[in-house]
């Protein structure tokens, strides 16, 4: 069977015990454009698009090692850059015609592609702008994942249990702008396939590798062994930012804290030095996404 069929052998999504034994109604198919002859998924309440929709909930990513990659740019990133992880792509008819290049690229990849209706888009997700994808969940937990991931690395962000989605997200994605060579979630922080984790990366998250299920003390311990200087991101530092140059020009890593507490007195005595961005007007301090965002673009300015 070809690749770009709207059937899936994949077990999770196969939906043939919906299909009736005699012969139903006649299916829909696209008339003309890149998706021509490919039938519409038309139905929200087939099995197929229930599962899809299932996987906004940890457990089932869990079970089924596979999360939702939702809107356009997500997915045109997971298409790009992991193309081995995709399961299937989801377009519903106006957006094959607006991302042209989301299904040509995945057709072009082998991958699964299939057209749906507007409520079947709906059905599997409110935040999918048209264009989902299921991809399998990468195994990048634990001491070996991190050991691999930090070899030549010179800017690495961590995360102290994180978990507000939004910033984490968003702490990924500035990584991946700054250069960062990988981000470590430390054990407690947020699920990185969590849906609105994988809409605020923007499609970094499949760009460089993101690490879990580490201690913080095996991940200080493995970001030494590396050869990088811990450095925790905290008002109380005894280091300005801006006067910091002979820290941040050598490959470091950056402690972030919890969004609500910050670093824990743990992260701090386990850095090698503490440093506070100069806040100039009346705000108390910066949400630690906008901090993230400081620290590793003034890290990846002093080494260039």
């Amino acid at each position: 069977m070809s690749p770009t069929s709207s059937a899936d052998p994949d077990e999770l999504l196969d939906d043939s015990a919906d299909r009736p034994a005699t012969r139903g109604p006649r299916r829909r198919t696209v008339g003309e454009g890149p998706a021509a002859g490919h039938e519409v998924l038309t139905n929200p309440g087939s099995a197929r698009i229930s599962r899809v929709a299932g996987l906004a909930r940890r457990n089932a990513r869990t079970k089924h090692r596979r999360f939702l990659a939702e809107g356009p740019q997500s997915v045109r990133e997971a298409v790009r850059h992991a193309p081995e992880r995709v399961l299937d792509v989801y377009l519903t008819e106006a957006a094959v015609e607006r991302h042209d290049e989301i299904w040509q690229e995945a057709v072009a990849a082998g991958l699964y592609v299939h057209v749906t209706s507007e409520q079947v888009m709906d059905a599997m997700s409110a935040d999918a702008q048209g264009v989902l994808a299921v991809v399998a969940t990468q195994e990048a937990t634990g001491s070996e994942a991190l050991a691999t991931a930090l070899e030549g690395a010179r800017l690495v962000a961590v995360l102290t249990q994180a978990q507000d989605p939004g910033n984490a997200g968003t702490i990924i994605r500035a990584a991946d702008a700054a250069g960062a060579d990988a981000v470590i979630l430390v054990r407690g922080s947020v699920d990185p396939t969590a849906p609105k984790v994988v809409r605020s990366t923007a499609g970094s998250l499949f760009h460089l590798p993101v690490v879990t299920g580490v201690a913080l003390d095996d991940a200080v311990a493995a970001l030494h062994e590396a050869g990088l200087t811990v450095l925790a991101a905290d008002g109380r530092g005894d280091f300005d930012l801006f006067e910091a140059e002979s820290l941040l020009v050598a490959p470091s890593a950056w402690l972030f804290g919890n969004e609500a507490h910050g670093l824990p007195v743990e992260a701090l005595s386990r850095a090698d030095a503490v440093v506070s961005i100069p806040v100039y007007g009346k705000a108390e301090s910066l949400n630690v996404a906008a901090a993230a965002t400081v620290c590793l673009y003034a890290s990846a300015r002093t080494q260039a």
